[in-house]
């Protein structure tokens, strides 16, 4: 019965999403009186799942350590998963750069240059880097949506309430009522996902117009073929030969959370619905309260793969070499600054400036990135979910669970 409502509310997700592109292809003219209208079921619908991204993970990480039950064993837990991200993301980058300089895409095509001012996002110095993991100020990190701050505050209480055993059993027991409640609302959230979706890709794809679409068509297309190779080959071979679960049941399960990112654009308030696929694929709530929220913070594997796929398409369009010593520096760069990207709407454009700045590309091509940006993240976003979603999969059979809540590790 669980399985049917489910499939259920996909399908409703996957109409919606289809009827959104087709209203956002023809809403000029005869239906762009109801823009207006749009937009404010889209803003509402954001806001009703960014109202429930932080006391989830920040509840749902706390009641996560209590089950795990060992210091050591959350540790270990966090850092498989970052180790996980991390070479995905390595491995991405990669991909971006070789595919588009293989094949040769944008050898040819006259790009018009467009002004924009963006600030490039700056590198930090690893000193700098831990130092702004501890919140000074938590109450702070929750209302700026710092996610990395959230998600340290978070595991710090919660390793001080495994500390104190009993003592904390009152303050645990009103974080678990909490996680409760928040679950509750995000089951009621998902039931108007499909228009919630219908009027955030609608209004996407207006904003960007059917020429544009159109114009930048062939590079969409080899970016997004790029993007489900990556998903069928890398995610598919990890949940199935480390997660030992079947890429069609995998698929079918996360599909509203993926629907819903490639509709909203934002990672970060997608988390709701995918630790609610995560719970459906069977990974133990230890696992997921700590891989899902650490996934959409520092998980960019398509970010990465659509920074370095647009610094070769633009390069080879402006007839800028770039050779294989600056692909290496970009490499390393691009796989730094999509960790470090944030999980919303537009979070990988201040990256990519300073992406095209370190290879030497025009200042101009960031206007014709930004024209195309929400085109891409659409793709990414989708993409960056289903890997925090394979990476808890996966860590279901590398993470041993017993009936003490104690983790052993598969050596």
């Amino acid at each position: 019965m669980k399985q049917k409502k489910s499939f259920h509310i996909t399908a409703a997700i996957f109409v919606g999403l289809i009827l959104g592109i087709l209203f956002g292809l023809f809403m000029p003219g005869r239906y762009e009186f109801l823009l207006p209208a749009v937009d404010l079921v889209s803003s509402l619908y954001m806001s009703a799942l960014r109202m429930m991204i932080y006391p989830l993970v920040f509840c749902s990480l706390i009641v996560g350590i209590q089950g795990i039950g060992s210091v050591s064993a959350t540790g270990r837990i966090g850092g498989q998963a970052v180790l996980y991200f991390v070479v995905t993301t390595l491995f991405a980058s990669l991909l971006g750069l070789f595919l588009p300089k293989a094949l040769g895409l944008g050898g040819g095509i006259s790009i018009e240059m467009v002004e924009a001012n963006v600030e490039a996002t700056e590198f930090t110095s690893l000193m700098d880097t831990v130092k702004n993991l501890i919140p000074s100020n938590p109450i702070a990190s929750f209302a700026n949506g710092d996610m990395l701050q959230v998600l340290v505050f978070a595991i710090i209480v919660g390793i001080a309430c495994l500390s104190l055993g009993e003592k904390s059993d009152p303050f645990v027991r009103v974080v678990e009522a909490v996680n409760e409640i928040s679950v509750k609302i995000v089951s009621v959230v998902m039931y108007v996902t499909p228009v919630g979706v219908f009027c955030s890709i609608a209004g996407v794809i207006y904003a960007n117009g059917t020429e544009t679409v159109i114009a930048v068509g062939a590079v969409l297309i080899a970016l997004y073929v790029t993007m489900l190779l990556y998903i069928l080959i890398v995610y598919g071979g990890i949940v199935k030969i480390i997660g030992k679960c079947s890429m069609r049941t995998f698929f079918s399960k996360v599909m509203p959370a993926a629907l819903n990112a490639f509709g909203t654009c934002y990672s970060s308030a997608t988390l709701p619905i995918s630790k609610r696929c995560a719970d459906e694929l069977g990974v133990p709530n230890e696992i997921s309260s700590l891989a899902l929220p650490l996934g959409a913070t520092i998980n960019m594997d398509a970010v990465s793969i659509v920074m370095s796929f647009m610094v070769v398409f633009f390069a080879n369009a402006c007839g800028v070499e770039v050779s294989f010593s600056l692909l290496a520096v970009v490499l390393l760069s691009n796989t730094l600054l999509s960790i470090g990207t944030p999980g919303v709407p537009g979070g990988a454009i201040a990256s990519f400036a300073a992406l095209a700045s370190i290879a030497g590309l025009p200042t101009g091509i960031m206007g014709v990135y930004i024209s195309i940006n929400t085109l891409c993240d659409m793709g990414a976003t989708c993409c960056n979910v289903l890997g925090d979603l394979a990476c808890s999969v996966a860590m279901k059979e590398t993470v041993k669970l017993d009936t003490v809540h104690t983790a052993e590790f598969i050596q």
